[in-house]
């Protein structure tokens, strides 16, 4: 229950954080769709631990397995399997939480459903999940650019107070991966790198804003009502650990606006294309692209598990303290922008492949 996303383009992940591995299962997938384990991996880096001084120093290379589903080179319109081994796992960083539940964690929710929880590194709320999804928006972005050059780029946009100046609709990889927070704009980056430092020698954490664009997404995808391809966007992203607000277009700023000010004036570019002068409806117009940047932002919280002493309670209700151990993100926001990338890449592609089997075929 609630591992499965999608609808033709459907993914199932599995694994806990200190378990043998971690991994997702693909199906519906088009056959072939030329993809490797090398092309996986260049977004599993990106989202691993251990990669800089501003993130959990855990070592892991994550590396991934295909196990099914693609041969030479190619996917067979069959499932794909993929697999990430855990190595570097230090259970006994977590004893004390076996009995102790972390402030804003999953611990004490996951006991009262289910009456059991994998205590060590929280299971299967831990951001290791993640890695299944990374791995299977790797190919979802794959089809995406091979059917419809649909290219995704996020970034960090905030972190605290420090927001960077980024032009959604001219950002390149290039200057995303410049820096290793993720950053496009280089001045405040190296400010929000000092910020993140400095909040993990503290023993503390902090959040921010990921912002990711979708461009040349075409027009028609979504659909009315309750499959509004925002709503998809929202659920996707909001499904990942640590988010706690979205927003796309103008978002809350829009209701600073009259209608006047905020309506999208239409236009016919050179080509006979149908454009909008504007953008602030983000891309999607009545739940439905309208072949403009899709452009959504993702909030998230500071990390639940800090070093610093926390008053909380055990399983049997007894008040107590905590300073968690285990290694942690002081910030989650430079990991976290593959995993926005990811979600938007599996919800544009199963909606993409929806579409292609409706009223209008996509050319």
């Amino acid at each position: 229950m609630g591992n499965t996303f999608g609808h033709l383009f459907r993914v199932t992940t599995f694994g806990e954080s200190h378990g043998g591995g971690v991994g997702v299962t693909i199906d519906g997938c088009p056959p072939q769709v030329e993809i490797s384990e090398a092309e996986i991996q260049v977004e599993l880096d990106r989202r691993r631990p251990g990669q800089s001084k501003i993130t959990t120093p855990r070592k892991e290379a994550d590396r991934c397995e295909i196990l099914s589903g693609v041969f030479e080179g190619k996917t067979l319109g069959t499932p794909i399997m993929i697999l990430v081994r855990n190595k570097d796992a230090r259970s006994q960083d977590y004893d004390e939480m076996a009995q102790k539940y972390r402030p804003s964690h999953a611990d004490a929710t996951y006991d009262a459903k289910y009456g059991i929880r994998n205590w060590q590194g929280g299971g299967r709320s831990s951001a290791r999940e993640t890695i299944g999804r990374v791995a299977a928006g790797a190919i979802a972005k794959k089809i995406l650019q091979q059917v419809a050059n649909v290219e995704i780029i996020g970034y960090v946009k905030r972190i605290q107070a420090l927001e960077g100046q980024i032009d959604p609709n001219t950002v390149t990889l290039e200057q995303v991966e410049s820096n290793i927070v993720r950053c496009p704009d280089m001045d405040c980056a190296e400010r929000m790198i000092d910020l993140i430092e400095q909040t993990g020698r503290a023993g503390d954490s902090i959040g921010g804003v990921v912002e990711c664009v979708a461009r040349q997404v075409p027009m028609g995808l979504g659909s009315p009502v309750f499959d509004k391809l925002e709503a998809d966007l929202a659920k996707g992203v909001m499904s990942l650990p640590a988010s706690k607000g979205f927003e796309i277009g103008s978002g809350f700023a829009g209701t600073l606006l009259t209608g006047i000010e905020h309506n999208d004036e239409f236009y016919t570019d050179e080509q006979g294309r149908l454009r909008t002068v504007t953008n602030r409806s983000g891309g999607i117009q009545g739940g439905i692209s309208n072949g403009e940047n899709i452009i959504i932002r993702v909030a998230f919280k500071p990390t639940a598990t800090i070093r610093k002493e926390q008053r909380t309670v055990t399983k049997d209700g007894e008040e107590t303290l905590l300073a968690a151990k285990g290694r942690h993100d002081p910030c989650v926001l430079p990991r976290a922008v593959p995993m926005v990338e990811s979600m938007v890449a599996l919800v544009l592609c199963d909606h993409l492949l929806r579409q292609s089997g409706q009223c209008h075929v996509l050319p």
